[in-house]
């Protein structure tokens, strides 16, 4: 089997490219595609949102399988069904085409973002995870930076088709690399017979997690706020464009997200190791809806950039205590169920985000409406988080 730093290395690489590709990818195609084929941002979200759903439908399967020493199939797989999806939507001259390209690319993300990778990191390295998800969440974290001006230039000198027949030739690349660093699988370790606590909650399962309120608190927070995030990066160009910002412009602003998420992963770890992961998501669920709120109100360039920042801030951090906190709570031998369980709602729910939300805008009187709504979600998922507490240990 190859190092912990071979694996962490090669994931990271992975993960940079799958998420650049397949998920912050989509925002930057639908003004292009309104142009060329006339349809319009409902039906375009729906695309979105289909993905979104069948990601969500398939997260338990994608944890169980993980849970039963399949990562490599299921991260390799991935990327191949990715690829594939692109592919298919750079073929889109229809609405059922383009619907197609994006139930493949929902089941590729649901097997290659984050989730998958930080399971198979979990099991294999039962000592240092914590290490790992950090070092993977860091690299992961300039997915943005890289995909917005990059998909930008290739459409500018390509034309959006082709930009996607690139993107998809990228993620056959990354197919055979998780395919190389993931051989060799995990040994399931034995459980500790010094530490009873421990041990119970090692076994933990599904069903014993859910019921308890704490999980159902967790998937309420997660579900409000992937909801509200799905939405930000669905509309993130049309909303700039609202404003009056060119693409040139609106790139500008968002080169800052991926660099705010990274450091803000970096600040967590020089100064906030003292922070259990429940008091670090306080923090960054307070973070959230202020960000927003500058978004609303802001049409200067600083304040926007001020947004980026902090939106980038959060979204970087909540990462970490979304991929520890089930550990955190529930213990290890069972994270891919649980966590699989707990996504799989918060996704199924947030799928519509992107689709309803186009729908509302027109309620809503514009952008400004639609970002005040997502402010008030915020709030509502720091009360939800804020009630969640640590189960207690079972007899």
């Amino acid at each position: 089997m190859p190092s912990y730093r071979t694996i962490i290395s090669a994931l990271s690489v992975g993960q940079i490219l799958v998420w650049a590709i397949m998920y912050y990818g989509f925002s930057s195609f639908v003004l292009p595609m309104q142009r060329d084929m006339g349809w319009s941002q409902p039906d375009i979200m729906g695309a979105f949102t289909l993905g979104l759903m069948v990601w969500g439908l398939a997260t338990y399967a994608v944890g169980a399988a993980i849970d039963r020493g399949r990562g490599r199939a299921v991260l390799t797989g991935g990327a191949l069904l990715g690829a594939a999806g692109c592919a298919l939507w750079s073929q889109a001259y229809s609405l059922p085409l383009l619907y197609g390209a994006w139930a493949l690319l929902g089941l590729a993300m649901a097997m290659t973002l984050y989730e998958p990778a930080f399971m198979e990191i979990t099991k294999r390295f039962p000592d240092r995870y914590r290490q790992g998800i950090t070092t993977l969440t860091l690299v992961g974290g300039f997915a943005s930076t890289l995909s917005f001006p990059a998909v930008a230039w290739l459409q500018a000198r390509l034309g959006w088709r082709p930009a996607l027949l690139v993107m998809a030739l990228t993620l056959l690349m990354v197919a055979p690399l998780h395919a190389w660093v993931l051989r060799g699988g995990w040994k399931r370790p034995p459980l500790p017979s010094a530490a009873p606590v421990a041990a119970v909650q090692d076994q933990a399962t599904l069903r014993q997690a859910m019921e308890g309120s704490t999980f159902w608190l967790l998937t309420a927070t997660f579900t409000l706020y992937t909801f509200a995030l799905s939405t930000v990066w669905a509309h993130l160009m049309p909303a700039f464009a609202s404003r009056g910002l060119s693409q040139a412009e609106a790139v500008a602003v968002m080169v800052w997200f991926g660099p705010a998420q990274v450091a803000g992963r970096f600040a967590f770890l020089w100064l906030g190791r003292s922070l259990n992961h429940r008091a670090l998501g306080l923090v960054v669920l307070a973070l959230f809806p202020f960000a927003l709120m500058l978004f609303a109100l802001g049409r200067q360039p600083g304040v926007l950039v001020a947004f980026a920042v902090l939106f980038g801030v959060a979204n970087g951090l909540i990462t970490i205590v979304r991929s520890n906190i089930v550990p955190d709570f529930y213990g290890r031998e069972h994270v891919g169920r649980i966590s699989g369980a707990m996504s799989g709602i918060a996704l199924c729910t947030r799928a519509a985000a992107p689709f309803l939300t186009a729908w509302a805008l027109l309620g809503l009187g514009g952008y400004t409406g639609l970002l005040w709504l997502l402010v008030g979600m915020g709030v509502a998922t720091l009360a939800l988080f804020a009630l969640a507490r640590p189960p207690q240990p079972r007899a």
